[in-house]
């Protein structure tokens, strides 16, 4: 795994990416961006949620200049869902260099789009039909483009979109750079490769198979306020030996081990910003058991390997499934048995199932563990510890106390005294955490939405003979097939939607479609 320093980033776009909390190079984008960086054409295959998007951002933003008030880069994805998460991540990637971007939508105001075009945007991120759109009112232009990336291709195509991909990118300077991301390379997509893209580079990311048998994986659902509470709770249950709690970023890290300190619990901090005597220390003091929480970062963790690690927690759920088999793979070691879990918010769970499909195994969901439970698990940890004195006959200086104590106490209540003393009293310290923002998977499936399309390019759909964009365009047989990549249809708008007859749509009954 690659740090992103090795890259030779400017120190804006590395500021952006440690802000964001990546250290490490997911291996797409270990694979991708040195050769973007080159301006190589190339074909990526990975899936979403492998770190993709920054794997052609991240290059993107380096090469473009503040200074430029023209469009020079050009993101087309398949969903108005996808535009949006896309613009979001370049968003963040290039606001320390004063990058600006736009995503170009259906569903959303055109007039409010054409106003923010403007502002002149140096990157456009928008699907196929409402690009055209604009192209067609001349508000976007596309001569000076130099790079363009093909998002979810595979996803572009099985909508319909290949004839708007061909009509844009004929209007696209023939001197370009071309990245195109799919998950699969059907024969529509190598053609398109060979077609629109020059001796292309190829990467392709398969995630191995993830065989752990001895780890016990699952996860509890909940709100990201609640974590903290959860994560106190699920250790006094759970009663680690030793448990190492991964968080997304260093902030994350520094926060959520000073909380377990103020809570009482034996925890330090690991991560990038340590120097090597700091680490060194900390890993020290985990190893002989004077701390047994460790919390760390991914880039932190690679490597470690301490025998004994029965827990590990995703405080945060990791970018990708990579990353989730490497941390899990702490505890399980030298054939014993470990445990690992997952908090998972809500708008989280569809990443979640990402990462099962991915790692072909699922995980089990859990309760977030009560209070009673939690407190249970604190008593019968310390009963055992008591078990283990009286086993090894280390108190024999203390039988005399012990003695005298018994002739005026019950020894019921002696005993749970005892316990109530080893168990220590629950600090109740007021912990906040800054909160981070979920991961979000892009649900693949097609934007299927109850209103009709604009018309949008000089092209039709799979070889149909088209009627004149100002008639009705019907076409002959079949059912209805209208789509739409505009806004939604607005007073006066007398324009009409595409129909479609027969082929592979022919099945269908007014399937509409809004991208």
């Amino acid at each position: 795994m690659k740090n992103f320093q090795e890259f030779g980033l400017e120190p804006k776009v590395l500021k952006a990416i440690t802000e964001m909390g990546f250290e490490e190079a997911t291996p797409i984008q270990a694979k991708t961006i040195p050769l973007a960086m080159q301006e190589l054409d190339l074909i990526g295959q990975a899936q979403t949620g492998t770190g993709k998007t920054a794997a052609f951002s991240v290059p993107l933003i380096h090469k473009i200049k503040p200074s430029e008030d023209k469009i020079v880069a050009l993101v087309m994805c398949p969903t108005r869902e996808l535009a949006i998460q896309v613009a979001e991540e370049i968003e963040k990637l290039g606001r320390f260099k004063g990058i600006r971007s736009l995503p170009i939508y259906g569903g959303q105001d055109i007039v409010k789009q054409i106003r923010a075009l403007k502002k002149r945007p140096q990157i456009i991120i928008g699907t196929p039909g409402r690009l055209l759109d604009h192209i067609n009112r001349k508000t976007i232009k596309l001569e000076d483009v130099r790079t363009v990336v093909l998002d979810e291709a595979d996803e572009m195509l099985d909508m319909g979109f290949m004839e708007d991909i061909q009509s844009i990118l004929s209007l696209v300077p023939d001197e370009r750079h071309t990245m195109l991301f799919s998950a699969t390379m059907p024969p529509n997509i190598q053609k398109l490769a060979q077609q629109f893209l020059n001796n292309p580079q190829h990467v392709s990311v398969i995630p191995k198979q993830v065989s752990a048998p001895l780890i016990q994986q699952a996860y509890i659902e909940v709100h990201e306020k609640q974590k903290f509470e959860a994560l106190c709770r699920l250790i006094d249950m759970e009663a680690p030996d030793l448990a190492i709690i991964f968080g997304r970023t260093k902030r994350r890290v520094d926060e959520l081990s000073e909380a377990l300190q103020k809570r009482g619990y034996s925890a330090e901090g690991l991560h990038g910003d340590l120097s090597q005597n700091q680490r060194d220390t900390v890993m020290r003091k985990f190893r002989d058991g004077s701390i047994d929480v460790l919390v760390a970062t991914d880039v932190a963790a690679r490597g470690l390997d301490v025998s004994g690690v029965s827990h590990v927690v995703n405080f945060d759920l990791p970018q990708d499934p990579e990353s989730y088999v490497h941390r899990i793979g702490r505890t399980g070691r030298a054939g014993k048995e470990g445990t690992a879990w997952t908090f998972v918010t809500p708008r989280e769970i569809d990443h979640l199932h990402f990462i099962e499909r991915v790692t072909r195994h699922r995980i089990a969901r859990k309760p977030l563990p009560s209070l009673a439970e939690a407190i249970e698990g604190k008593q019968r940890v310390t009963a055992e510890r008591l078990i283990e004195v009286i086993n090894n006959d280390g108190a024999q200086q203390y039988k005399g106390v012990a003695i005298q104590l018994l002739e005026q106490y019950d020894s019921v209540n002696l005993l749970a005294a005892a316990i109530k003393l080893l168990t220590g009293e629950a600090r109740e310290v007021n912990i906040e955490l800054t909160p981070e923002d979920p991961i979000r998977a892009k649900k693949r499936r097609p934007d299927v939405r109850n209103s009709g399309r604009r018309p949008s390019g000089n092209f039709n759909r799979s070889g149909f003979r088209r009627n004149d964009r100002q008639g009705g365009g019907g076409y002959g047989g079949g059912s209805r097939y209208s789509r739409r990549d505009g806004d939604y249809r607005r007073d006066g708008d007398t324009r009409s939607s595409r129909n479609y007859g027969g082929g592979r749509d022919s099945h269908r009954s007014s399937y509409s479609r809004n991208d």
